[in-house]
């Protein structure tokens, strides 16, 4: 080949394979934002609770166009998946104010003033969002027939019974129960421990226990706050916390009180997958369409 007609085949390789670099880089930097974006990684405890709540949690954020999955485990507890978050394991999980505090170094709580105590407890980079009007934390309840022999409303009226009334019940033992001494310290009421969960008459319980819609139970009112607060909320990872993912949680902390909850924990307890009660209550709430 004469010199010059070689000069130009080399030319026009080279040609061809910078254009075809150029074009691969064109193709990497065009790669959309939604290919790059952070996929939020939602973990639950065993509970009915966490896992419809988590599932709430990823309906909103999908419909949102964020990128979900959920861990392949359930973690044992509460507090536990709060651990997880803070180990960056997980992303997002349902958490609840007391239990939290429980799970961090240091975590006492100002009296009054929960917000504030979240934001010095919880370390950077993690997010506690604002709570919904839910609460998984346990209540103190009567029959209807107990409640109506002793008028009672509050736990303040159950002075009213001269300690003839016993306390026990299946949450009787939750870290949050309060015990018949801090009951009389508080209220200056007498309460003896029950045999057995039958025969108690002031029932502790979890606020979202099916028996208590179920059965028609009277939960009674705490004034003086002996049992500490149990909302529930979302603990996010400060890379899944953009606008859009709060917003789209905003949804559920809105509108979800005790008693919803309740419905949605007596549907899964009931069989139903969590995902399912989930898009149900949502669509019913009108945040899914």
């Amino acid at each position: 080949m004469r010199p010059a007609l070689r000069r130009l085949a080399l030319a026009a390789c080279s040609f061809v394979l910078l254009s075809g670099c150029a074009g691969a880089g064109t193709s990497k930097t065009s790669v959309s934002a939604a290919d790059t974006q952070e996929v939020t990684v939602i973990g639950t405890d065993c509970s009915a609770e966490s896992r419809v709540v988590a599932a709430l949690y990823g309906e909103l954020l999908t419909a949102a166009g964020q990128k979900v999955r959920t861990a392949p485990t359930a973690y044992a507890s509460a507090a536990d998946t709060v651990k997880a978050v803070l180990a960056g394991d997980i992303g997002l999980t349902p958490a609840y104010e007391t239990a939290m505090l429980r799970a961090l170094p240091g975590g006492d709580r100002l009296p009054g003033n929960m917000a504030a105590t979240l934001s010095m407890a919880l370390p950077p980079g993690i997010v506690a969002l604002k709570p919904a009007a839910a609460e998984r934390g346990v209540v103190l309840v009567v029959t209807r027939a107990t409640a109506r022999r002793h008028a009672l409303r509050s736990l303040t009226d159950l002075s009213r019974a001269g300690g003839r009334l016993t306390l026990g019940g299946p949450a009787s033992a939750d870290p949050d129960a309060p015990s018949a001494s801090s009951l009389k310290k508080t209220y200056g009421v007498t309460l003896a421990p029950a045999g057995t969960s039958r025969t108690a008459d002031v029932l502790v319980l979890r606020g979202t226990a099916p028996s208590i819609r179920k059965d028609a139970l009277v939960v009674l009112t705490d004034p003086k706050g002996v049992i500490p607060p149990e909302h529930v909320f979302p603990l996010i990872g400060a890379p899944n916390a953009d606008s859009t993912a709060r917003k789209a949680l905003a949804g559920v902390n809105a509108r979800l009180t005790t008693e919803q909850l309740a419905v949605l924990v007596a549907s899964v307890e009931a069989g139903r997958a969590p995902g399912e009660v989930a898009r149900t209550w949502l669509r019913a709430e009108g945040l899914l369409s």
